[in-house]
């Protein structure tokens, strides 16, 4: 049968959630810092508990001396030698010495060590635990909302959530719950301190790992993550295995998997691409929702050269030039946009300078009969550099306009009047009906 100071010793333990032979150091060296209290304060003493019968022995040690003189440390050769008979002077002899019972005042420092002592060990697994984990996400509820941080709860430890790593558009209130990026761990004064963090691109990448398991499994890679915290992220993915389409394995059905992030980071949105080799392409994919009709890249200065439709300028750059930023950001390159129209004028302008008119008047047809046959247009997403786009890319993009313009009819009124302005409703419908279908503009594309 179990003794009560076994029991209270296991007790302890489980409340604490530490190991019972660290409880059981504890209850050692408070046991002997209450009998040194005892003795005034000096003796070397060692306190061992049996772990199964609960007994504790104490046992001194004292140095052999010729003439003593501290007995409380010291002991002559003839008395240690009935503890010890071949003891010679300058042996340490260890004594057991009988319990006694303590005072008030060994008892308070007793009763200060284990405290001091449990506090610490608590402190060293928590720091063990969570060292850990950094790197991943932990969940909390918001203890208290201060100026420059705020605390979470993680149930064994407090975080601090710094005023740098909060998003600007997300207001904390106490009792909240959140997850955040566990960022550092550290020793400090006051036990382990972890920062974390709500703004770390990583966040977003283990809030995938949750909600998809081929992510977590790895049949789906993240290959790279661009983010303005609290207003929107690109994410490109890539598939290890044949078969898996990574951005559906993202999504999920009607939108479950991807919806979950989205309200876990307070409605920032999510645009999932699909990662290429071809930096082209991967440029081309990174502008999404954009349409591009072609993209041409320098690998020298590291610069990508796109051409949009007139329409698609503004979705291309996004409002306040987000969407290019993050392009940008998401592939490594600096990205040029133009639209068509834009791009055909420098094209133009370029193959017909003033300078080559004064030099040079030679015909037109000279330049088609040359011996050279002119390149072949880059479709989109071939990887080009910026100086190939020439007489060839203004004609492609001739042809581009033309094939926008066939089916416009124009409107006149009745009776052979004059034309007048349609309606701003069947004006509005004629604009999105009349635009060809993408199609069209790479088949043209393909023709030349």
């Amino acid at each position: 049968m179990k003794s009560e100071f076994l029991i209270a010793i296991t007790q302890l333990a489980a409340e604490k959630n530490l190991p019972k032979d660290v409880v059981f150091q504890a209850m050692e060296a408070a046991l002997a810092s209450a009998y040194r209290k005892d003795n005034g304060g000096v003796g070397d003493v060692t306190v061992k508990i049996d772990v199964t019968s609960g007994s504790i022995r104490i046992i001194c040690h004292k140095t052999i001396v010729e003439e003593v003189a501290d007995p409380r440390l010291e002991m002559p050769l003839d008395e240690a030698r009935n503890y010890k008979p071949d003891a010679e002077v300058g042996d340490v002899v260890d004594i057991p010495t009988a319990i006694q019972s303590a005072g008030r005042i060994a008892a308070q420092t007793a009763k200060q060590v284990i405290l001091q002592r449990l506090r610490e060990a608590e402190r060293e697994v928590v720091y063990e635990e969570f060292s850990e984990r950094e790197g991943e996400i932990v969940s909390g509820v918001v203890q208290r909302v201060e100026p420059k941080q705020v605390i979470l709860d993680l149930g064994k430890a407090e975080a601090i959530l710094p005023a740098p790593e909060q998003v600007r558009t997300e207001h904390y209130r106490p009792g909240q719950r959140l997850k955040a990026y566990l960022l550092e761990v550290s020793r400090s004064a006051k036990g382990p301190q972890l920062i974390v963090s709500r703004t770390h691109k990583n966040l977003l990448r283990r809030l995938f790992e949750l909600e998809v398991p081929e992510i977590y499994r790895g049949v789906v890679e993240i290959k790279a993550i661009a983010r303005e915290p609290g207003s929107r992220s690109k994410v490109a993915v890539a598939s290890r295995q044949e078969g898996v389409d990574p951005i559906g394995s993202c999504v999920g059905m009607r939108g479950i998997r991807i919806q979950n992030i989205v309200n876990e980071l307070g409605g920032e949105r999510i645009d999932v691409i699909q990662w290429d080799s071809n930096p082209a392409k991967f440029v081309a994919n990174a502008l999404s929702p954009a349409q591009v009709l072609k993209v041409g890249t320098d690998e020298a200065t590291n610069t990508a050269i796109v051409v949009v439709p007139d329409r698609q300028l503004s979705l291309a750059i996004g409002k306040e030039g987000q969407n290019a930023r993050l392009a940008a950001k998401l592939t490594g390159w600096r990205i040029d946009i133009k639209s068509q129209s834009v791009a055909q004028e420098e094209v133009v302008a370029i193959s017909v300078a003033p300078g080559e008119e004064a030099e040079a008047p030679a015909p037109a047809p000279a330049a088609v009969e040359g011996p050279a046959a002119p390149p072949e247009p880059v479709p989109i997403g071939v990887t080009a550099p910026p100086q190939g786009l020439g007489i060839r890319f203004a004609e492609e993009l001739q042809v581009v306009a033309a094939v926008e313009g066939k089916g416009k009819k124009p409107k006149s009124s009745r009776k052979g009047e004059a034309e007048e302005p349609v309606k701003a409703k069947k004006a509005k419908k004629a604009r999105y009906t009349e635009v060809p279908e993408e199609d069209e503009l790479y088949e043209a594309l393909e023709e030349l």
